[in-house]
């Protein structure tokens, strides 16, 4: 006698998650097992850890020569979800589920991996593989115990805990010891994973925190207006850090899709604490300078895993000491500043990661960070200043938008005294002026100033009185600005024009826009 049974289970593939049948047969002849479609590493060991936990719960393979397929045969599976699928459809492969449960396997997503002793455990990227499921029509999705918080962020989905293997087999109608159920109701569940920093996207820091730096500070909130990228030049306790890590309190929340897609990366990372819900705050992820190119970029063994670039989706990448990141890294960012997603190759295939955010980079004028101003204490040769600044390529900072240098905080800054604008006030500006700019904006595939084809910006501008942008043109001309540069000017001077409640930048919108793009480009 031969059976046939099969299950759902999920791969992710970067976000996108691939709805996959578990196929198993079991035929007579000698006891064997084969696992075919693509398994990586880890799920071909699910093969120990299912004959494991089977043994745990009081049976055993038999005389059978089991074949599982995970199909679509041709998509690569990855991760240690599998364990539960194949569990279920190996026993009602061997007849030691009833027949009735059948269909409801066929129609039910199980996540989970196997611990030895068949208690089911956490896996990571919940919230991306209960999404892709409710998407494809599957509304009854099987989660260990500590992903229920996640799953259950997904509308539309019946979600349905599990602790241990021991309590699935029962509710399908499988008979098993009662010692086995006594082991089973005893399992105490497990917190979900979270392998590094769980998300912390605000840190309650606020502006008012920041002494004196009004240019600096309006600089922040042109750039929180129009999703505009900045880089912060000046000495070592200016206050560029301090600054760059409140840029987050003045941005507007996350959108449902955007919270959404914010959770799914930090999910699929396992850097998400589903207690906390869904991430509404925009994320501040800001890697110190030692960081590898596959920790910012992305990256890893086998299929490639989100990087700082994607944790910061819709949110903050600071670079504090940006020059002494390695210039590999600092170029891959050029890609993913243009196109707001990051594609990723390794050997078991190609994964593409949102990363639409917004670069902050924090430098000292030279390696003695003296270098500012007259640079009266400045102890470092000519040619070691361009050096140190040279390793943020003039490719990289063309692509930023605002340039400012940031001098010392003085005493009469102290002797002023009290606290300066609070990220709520500033924050409600912003939001204003981001509510002009979608209003502008509607029917494009644009959503800020900052992201708009230099094409529209261009024609846009000019509509009414060409002569606005000759000072830009005599800039073009002389070098000073490259094509790049003069869109990015003028996406910042409509900025400027929201934030003033203006239709249409002006004169003066456009020479602070200049001055915002070309002081601070080098110290």
């Amino acid at each position: 006698m031969s059976g046939l049974a099969r299950t759902l289970a999920v791969t992710l593939t970067g976000l996108e998650g691939h709805l996959v049948d578990v196929e198993a047969h079991a035929a007579g002849g000698l006891p064997s097992f084969t696992l075919v479609g693509l398994p990586d590493a880890a799920v071909r060991e699910s093969r120990e850890r299912v004959r494991a936990a089977l043994s745990t719960c009081g049976t055993s393979w038999g005389e059978k020569r089991l074949t599982v397929n995970l199909s679509p045969a041709d998509l690569p599976k990855s991760g240690t979800g599998f364990d539960v699928s194949l569990a279920l459809a190996v026993l009602a492969a061997r007849g030691d589920l009833p027949a009735r449960s059948l269909p409801v396997l066929a129609r039910t997503l199980f996540i989970g991996e196997l611990g030895l002793d068949a208690s089911i455990r956490p896996v990571r990227g919940i919230l991306p593989a209960v999404r892709a499921a409710a998407g494809a029509g599957v509304s009854r999705v099987v989660v260990p115990s500590g992903c229920v918080a996640e799953a259950r962020l997904v509308p539309g989905a019946r979600v349905i805990e599990a602790r241990h293997l021991a309590s699935l087999i029962t509710a399908l109608g499988g008979h098993l010891p009662a010692q086995v159920l006594a082991l089973a109701e005893a399992t105490e569940p497990r917190g979900a994973v979270i392998t590094g920093p769980a998300a912390t996207p605000g840190s309650g820091a606020d502006l008012a925190d920041v002494v004196g730096q009004e240019e600096a500070r309006h600089a922040l909130e042109v750039a929180a207006a129009g999703g505009h990228h900045l880089l912060l030049v000046g000495p070592p306790g200016a206050g560029k850090t301090m600054l760059a890590e409140r840029l987050p309190s003045i941005l507007p929340s996350l959108t449902d899709d955007d919270a959404v897609t914010v959770t799914s990366l930090h999910s699929v990372a396992g850097a998400f604490d589903p207690e906390h819900g869904l991430i509404r705050t925009p994320p501040l992820r800001a890697p110190h300078h030692t960081a590898t190119r596959a920790a910012v970029i992305g990256g890893g063994s086998g299929l490639p895993r989100p990087g700082d670039v994607s944790l910061a989706h819709r949110g903050v990448l600071l670079l504090d000491e940006a020059p002494e990141f390695p210039s590999g890294v600092l170029d891959c960012l050029r890609q993913p500043l243009e196109s707001g997603r990051v594609t990723i190759d390794r050997a078991l295939g190609r994964a593409t990661y949102p990363a639409a955010f917004q670069l902050v980079l924090a430098a000292n004028p030279c390696p003695c960070g003296q270098g500012s101003g007259r640079a009266l204490g400045c102890t470092c040769s000519s040619l070691q200043r361009r050096r140190y600044f040279s390793r943020l390529s003039g490719p990289l900072l063309d692509r930023v938008d605002i340039r400012l240098e940031v001098g010392p905080v003085t005493a009469q800054d102290l002797a002023a005294g009290g606290a300066g604008e609070a990220s709520a006030d500033v924050a409600a500006r912003v939001l204003q002026a981001r509510g002009r700019a979608a209003h502008r904006l509607e029917g494009t595939p644009w959503r800020l100033m900052g992201e708009v084809a230099g094409s529209w910006v261009r024609e846009r501008t000019t509509a009414e009185d060409p002569r606005l942008v000759l000072p830009l043109m005599d800039a073009l001309d002389r070098g000073d600005l490259s094509l790049r540069g003069v869109d990015r000017v003028l996406r910042l001077a409509w900025t400027l024009a929201d934030l003033a409640g203006e239709q249409r930048p002006g004169a003066a919108e456009l020479g602070t826009a200049l001055s915002l793009r070309t002081r601070g480009a080098r110290p």
